[in-house]
């Protein structure tokens, strides 16, 4: 199964910030638990490159994670050397998609207008990321594949347990969930996680 058909089939990345190399076991292990199996590392994080690798080594394949927040094609080598297995960006940087394309791994850049749509298309990328998400209604999308049918999307930003169908159901193939399901700076106990884990079932089921 390719990286693409991973994200797809799981349908939900949990995007998480400000994470260490302490508590990103037990986040990880509560998503799992969860049922949410892929996760995207933010690059701005502080010893990133150690915090992926602790991941991908624990997990090692049980979970797909990937690196966010990922500006220029320098921290993309960074990230991937690390083993983050796919790359996602808040922009659309040419360099960094060709890049990601070049070893082989999944590069989901950020776009929001229909010309920055079809230009990441048309450069290499399998999958773009509307970003942000608020900007426009979760029907968004489908007004875009009218034109341009190929194209398959994520969103990101202000995904909830009360919308996530909506924006799945109008042809995101894909959601990208931040605060709503993992705000690490909540995480300070075992009730904690457990709550983590709780929320990560709701939004799986969600899917159902």
């Amino acid at each position: 199964m390719s990286l693409l058909e991973k994200i797809i089939q799981n349908k939900i990345v949990a995007v998480i910030r400000n994470s260490n190399e302490h508590n990103i076991i037990p986040i990880l292990q509560s998503l799992f638990e969860g049922g949410v199996k892929a996760v995207e590392i933010t690059a701005e994080t502080e010893n990133v490159t150690k915090i992926i690798e602790t991941a991908v080594n624990h997990f090692e394949g049980k979970m797909l994670i990937g690196a966010g927040t990922v500006i220029d094609p320098e921290t993309a080598k960074t990230v991937i050397s690390a083993g983050a297995q796919f790359i996602v960006s808040p922009t659309l940087n040419i360099e960094t998609l060709k890049l990601t394309n070049r070893y082989g791994l999944l590069n989901i850049p950020g776009v929001l207008t229909p010309t920055e749509i079809l230009t990441a298309y048309e450069n290499g990328a399998q999958i773009v990321k509307i970003f942000p998400g608020t900007i426009f209604d979760p029907g968004y999308i489908k007004n875009v594949l009218g034109p341009l049918p190929f194209v398959k999307a994520m969103v990101t930003g202000g995904i909830t347990l009360d919308n996530i169908n909506e924006y799945l159901s109008n042809g995101y193939v894909a959601v990208g969930i931040g605060s709503s399901l993992v705000n690490v700076n909540n995480l300070k106990s075992e009730n904690d996680y457990n709550q983590l884990r709780q929320v990560a079932k709701q939004f799986v089921t969600k899917l159902d």
